[in-house]
């Protein structure tokens, strides 16, 4: 673009593709440039006041240049294409940096996170709009795919270890090299010649599966409200993180310790469950085994109502999978088959297609309610409701 275009353009005011910066503030300037690229590109000019008053750059311009192309090879988790230009006006030097759409695996992130245009501002978006914005990019996750933000180094090799004991598999010398054994049950794969954690590794094996971009929202939110919806006051509240099992036993804890109520027989007391913890199990760990982690930005929800607890699962249900079918149990139609058999071998898991033969027969021995099932593919989101009687 040639200066006459950007003198026009800066007379058109500040707008979704363009932005304006008195100096070269990378923190500032960074984040525009990374929205910019992962949104429909634009233009970041410096120089310039925020009303559009050139007041010119100061400094080296060299310099200031030289700043920008080590920027856009390693200022974000990626390198940025990018274009710099510059023009001696009479009020000073305007420097102008073209930046088109980004393509690649990922979004660009700067400073650790993912930064969008949303009309005149630079900022985080939505859960939703992340999302969309990886979907963009093509970037599907799902549990055989590479977390490209972690190394092998963010595994528990004594966890790994653990976990391929307690399967009775001898673990006596001679042995493959732990890369070898951690590749064979796909918790790590190459990707660009470096090998990584899988979603399923990082989730399964990681010292902190939520501590990446990628992976940051894969977590258990449990709450507990004093009415009926969302709109209620919180009783209480607990993010259940860490490894899939830790979310699991965290979430049964947190549903053990809150759900109960008092009943008496005479003077004597009697502290019954809200619900039957297995049936509570059963639904939140098929929630952590089958949700669809390709919903980037958002978490299984365990929440408690005055009426009733709702267990929601991001994602529709899995390979034309239907709820009739889940109520007969039977044979399964998994999304995560490597998150499932590691559940299922640590014990979490019942036989599998159990599930909800399980959860109804807990519930039918408990209040004589049946488990309700809602699947909303528009909005892509599982819940099982139990109903407090």
């Amino acid at each position: 673009m040639d200066w006459p275009e950007v003198q026009r353009r800066i007379k058109a005011g500040e707008g979704v593709h363009l932005e304006f910066k008195r100096t070269l503030e990378l923190r500032q300037v960074g984040r525009s440039i990374c929205a910019f690229g992962n949104t429909d590109g634009g233009m970041v000019v410096l120089g310039v006041d925020d009303n559009g008053a050139i007041v010119g750059l100061r400094g080296d311009v060299a310099k200031a240049r030289e700043r920008l192309a080590n920027f856009f090879q390693n200022g974000c988790n990626a390198p940025v294409r990018a274009r710099c230009r510059h023009e001696e006006a009479p009020q000073g030097t305007v420097v102008w940096i073209e930046v088109p759409r980004q393509r690649g695996l990922e979004p660009l992130r700067y400073d650790g996170r993912v930064w969008v245009r949303r009309d005149r501002i630079t900022a985080e978006p939505s859960p939703l709009e992340l999302q969309e914005l990886y979907n963009a990019f093509g970037y599907l996750l799902t549990e055989e795919q590479t977390i490209t933000a972690a190394t092998v180094d963010d595994l528990d090799a004594h966890g790994f270890r653990r976990h391929l004991a307690r399967q009775g598999l001898d673990l006596t010398d001679p042995q493959p090299t732990l890369e070898d054994d951690l590749r064979n049950f796909g918790a790590i794969a190459e990707f660009d010649g470096t090998l990584h954690p899988t979603l399923f590794g990082l989730l399964a094996f990681g010292k902190q599966p939520q501590a990446f971009p990628a992976t940051g929202n894969f977590w258990i939110h449990c709450v507990a409200y004093a009415g009926r919806d969302q709109a209620a006051d919180l009783s209480t509240a607990r993010e259940a993180k860490g490894r899939l099992d830790e979310q699991v036993a965290s979430a049964n804890g947190w549903a053990r310790a809150f759900g109960h109520r008092e009943r008496y027989d005479g003077i004597v007391r009697e502290d019954i469950p809200l619900l039957p913890l297995a049936a509570i199990r059963e639904a939140v760990v098929n929630a952590v085994a089958h949700r669809d982690y390709a919903v980037i930005g958002s978490k299984i929800q365990l929440e408690v109502f005055a009426d009733r607890v709702d267990i929601t699962s991001p994602g529709a249900l899995p390979n034309h999978l239907t709820i009739d079918a889940v109520r007969r149990g039977g044979r399964t139609r998994t999304r995560n088959e490597q998150m499932a058999n590691f559940l299922l071998a640590r014990g979490f898991m019942e036989q599998r297609g159990r599930g909800y033969p399980l959860m109804r027969q807990a519930m039918r021995e408990f209040n004589g309610t049946e488990p309700e099932l809602t699947e909303d593919q528009s909005a892509r989101f599982f819940t099982v409701t139990f109903r407090l009687g």
